[in-house]
């Protein structure tokens, strides 16, 4: 298993991120190393912002990283475990994970949020709300993903947040949905009825209840799922094939704030070993 850290802030657009997110992303990047075993390897990317264009912030920025990422993964053929930065570092090694494995790929993605507008229903012109539509092929075509992921093969745990064109999307069938509590048999049917053959498994910290960890996350968004509850979800996936996995979102700036989540690494390091 390759770990590496991408330390990129401007998929997101909220005052701070320049330094919580880069910040956050390294000090879990340390706990990884340590709890893994494992050197984490980071990949460099700009640290500053550039302007919004058609509704997408820090478009050229975005661009430059997404081929900074591309160079990081040209030859791991293993599975490996993306820790960001915000969730539009997924683009990539989901993307690569999708040419690799072929249609029958499928995204589990536990987080707060949809991440399934456009640049047109997008209401911040945040990419890391958009980096999910994207993986579906949708979007501006230059971050729309080709090949995509198939249409109902990504599956939304714990989301609890979401914009009208999201619920849409949900609706439609683009997307399936497994609300808290996200119990483990839940999860794994959700996966099971996508189709999908092998798995991707995506991890905002967000998805997590604010009340009890809220140092780890910038968005609060009430009634998530405790530690115990997104391992068990993780665990769910045993039974598939996972090819890849990310956590992102971490805005913790000190150890002692991301120190319960080893069990999260835990788990997610044994589902990539297997």
């Amino acid at each position: 298993m390759l770990v590496q850290a991408v330390p990129q802030w401007q998929g997101a657009t909220w005052a701070g991120a320049d330094v919580r997110l880069p910040t956050g992303c390294r000090v879990l990047a340390a706990l990884a190393s340590e709890v893994l075993g494992v050197p984490v390897r980071e990949v460099p990317v700009r640290a500053e912002g550039t302007s919004t264009v058609d509704n997408i912030g820090n478009r050229a920025a975005l661009v430059a990283n997404r081929q900074a990422q591309l160079t990081a993964l040209e030859e791991p053929e293993g599975p490996v475990l993306t820790l960001g930065g915000d969730c539009a570092v997924e683009l990539v090694p989901v993307g690569v994970a999708r040419y690799r494995h072929g249609a029958g790929l499928g995204a589990v993605w536990f987080d707060a949020h949809a991440d399934s507008n456009t640049a047109a229903s997008s209401p911040s012109g945040a990419f890391h709300g958009m980096v999910l539509r994207s993986l579906l092929g949708d979007g501006d075509p230059e971050f729309a993903a080709s090949p995509p992921l198939a249409p109902g093969h990504a599956v939304l745990v714990g989301t609890r947040a979401f914009d009208p064109a999201e619920r849409q999307a949900v609706a439609d069938g683009l997307l399936r949905h497994v609300p808290v509590p996200a119990e483990p048999d839940a999860v794994a049917d959700a996966v099971t009825g996508s189709g999908a053959t092998k798995v991707y498994l995506h991890i905002d910290l967000d998805v997590l209840d604010p009340g009890q960890h809220g140092p780890l996350m910038r968005y609060h968004e009430p009634g998530g799922l405790s530690v115990e509850q997104l391992v068990a979800g993780i665990e769910s996936l045993a039974r598939f094939d996972v090819v890849g996995a990310g956590i992102t979102e971490c805005a913790a700036s000190q150890r002692r704030d991301v120190e319960a989540l080893v069990p999260v690494l835990q788990a997610v390091s044994r589902l990539l070993a297997d």
